[in-house]
């Protein structure tokens, strides 16, 4: 994850935190979900999640036996750092190479993974509108050169969104975009 973070934060395990919690912040994790997803040690996330509740970046709220982590919205750092997540991520650069640049596009939408904050490589994108295929590929091609990370896309007309909506939000999802 070689990012605009990399020179700014040294804790490799930090960079992956903000990311996973400034994505989507609407989204919470634990301590053992979060040491399992990065494949580190449960004291190594504990440090920096300790470190980053210190600051107010994040906070935490305990339910049962487990605490758990979100992006603190009310933290005044949390517009910019929300929108460097997006920068790493390269989400800025979708939005600006394909959502802005397909015609009579309503909403697009993160799923999976990257709504939920998880940084795996391949981003998929949910379109709403009457979109052209073909000037889509290209333009999903031309993006992925810039953000390093493959493009997924499926397409609905705003009628078979209306269809299919109640599945489509029982999965994880994040608007980034609306007309």
């Amino acid at each position: 994850m070689e990012s605009l973070f990399t020179g700014l934060i040294s804790s490799k395990t930090r960079i992956k935190l903000l990311v996973r919690l400034f994505m989507n912040p609407g989204t919470q994790s634990y301590l053992r979900q979060l040491s399992g997803e990065f494949g580190l040690s449960t004291n190594a996330v504990r440090e920096e999640l300790n470190q980053l509740s210190a600051t107010q970046i994040i906070t935490s709220s305990k339910n049962g036996k487990r605490v758990f982590y979100r992006a603190n919205e009310s933290h005044p750092l949390f517009p910019e750092l929300k929108s460097m997540v997006a920068k790493v991520l390269g989400i800025d650069q979708v939005i600006d190479g394909i959502v802005k640049r397909l015609g009579d596009l309503q909403e697009a939408y993160l799923l999976d993974d990257y709504a939920e904050g998880k940084d795996t490589g391949i981003i998929d994108l949910m379109l709403v509108g009457n979109i052209d295929a073909y000037h889509l590929n290209d333009l999903s091609r031309k993006t992925e050169r810039y953000v390093h990370r493959k493009i997924r896309t499926i397409v609905f007309s705003p009628e078979e969104y209306n269809r299919f909506s109640k599945k489509i939000k029982a999965k994880p999802h994040l608007l980034i975009w609306r007309k």
